[in-house]
């Protein structure tokens, strides 16, 4: 009995640090996500109103509006970020001649910082003095250089290209520590069995990448549902509101309307969809763990 106290002992600076710098912000943004707080009160003076912040969000039409943008953000973002990451881990997974070059070529985006890739292509997308822009004339794509991220129909589509070319490196990455699990013999011998590459690739290969996948999509979702950087250095959630989700849309409510009350109930539910991703995140590493310890 002792014993186990004295373990509870040895974490309890770690359980108070946590409680600290986790618990109570969570417990502070729940509460003030109670509270009406207009511009002209301080928060001291905030006035209690239940759950009105939360009807006033969800019966909102400009909070349905960001939540489809957000949604769209997220998928496309994942979805493509994913299947680039595969295409690049299984053409660098095979030997060839410079492919350690071409490997630190495509981390390149990962590691640039996400203020610093924004600005660049923002540059880019520039409709006077954007390359891109200026190219597809050149090739007679175009009869203009396109407003990329000043038209409200291809702004969101831009900025999803951009964070697909930022985020794509990292789920290579997961992706060709996975296939160093895939038994060559099983390979082979599916080869021997007249199987075609396609084959080899569903029925031997993918079936070992499902618990890397599970883990890498959730990852990059998580990483879509929190993207702020890109968006906001962007467009800052313009033109028209036109590339607004979640996060953006909680900052302006919070530090340029300074409705504190609001912003608030706007995390709450942004924590909660958080939750649900972390829960089946660690679902899918405790799965992973319970068939490598029964094989």
């Amino acid at each position: 009995m002792w014993k186990q106290r004295a373990d509870y002992l040895y974490v309890l600076p770690a359980l108070i640090v946590m409680m600290v710098v986790i618990a109570y912000p969570i417990y502070y943004t729940i509460d003030l996500s109670l509270f009406r707080t207009p511009a002209s009160l301080q928060l001291r003076d905030k006035i209690f109103i239940g759950l009105d912040n939360y009807t006033t969000i969800l019966s909102s039409a400009s909070f349905w509006k960001v939540t489809w943008q957000t949604l769209i953000w997220t998928f496309f973002s994942t979805l493509f970020a994913f299947l680039l990451g595969l295409g690049a881990a299984l053409a660098l997974h095979r030997e060839f001649v410079g492919r350690g070059l071409l490997r630190a070529l495509l981390l390149i985006p990962w590691v640039v910082s996400a203020v610093a890739a924004s600005y660049v292509w923002k540059w880019l997308y520039h409709s006077d003095f954007g390359a891109i822009g200026a190219m597809m004339v050149q090739l007679g794509l175009a009869d203009q250089p396109i407003n990329f991220v000043d038209n409200i129909n291809t702004a969101l589509p831009s900025l999803i290209v951009v964070n697909i070319w930022k985020e794509f490196s990292f789920a290579m990455i997961m992706l060709m520590a996975g296939l160093q699990t895939v038994p060559e013999q099983l390979l082979r011998a599916a080869k021997v069995d007249g199987a075609n590459a396609w084959q080899r690739f569903w029925h031997v290969t993918f079936p070992h990448l499902a618990g890397v996948s599970t883990v890498t999509i959730l990852l990059l979702m998580v990483a879509n549902f929190n993207s702020f950087i890109i968006p906001w250095i962007m467009t800052g959630g313009g033109p028209a509101g036109s590339t607004d989700i979640w996060i953006t849309q909680i900052y302006q409510l919070a530090f340029g309307r300074q409705r504190w009350g609001v912003a608030a109930a706007y995390s709450v539910l942004l924590f909660l969809i958080m939750m649900t991703l972390g829960y089946f995140y660690v679902r899918a590493l405790t799965q992973g763990d319970k068939e490598r310890a029964g094989a």
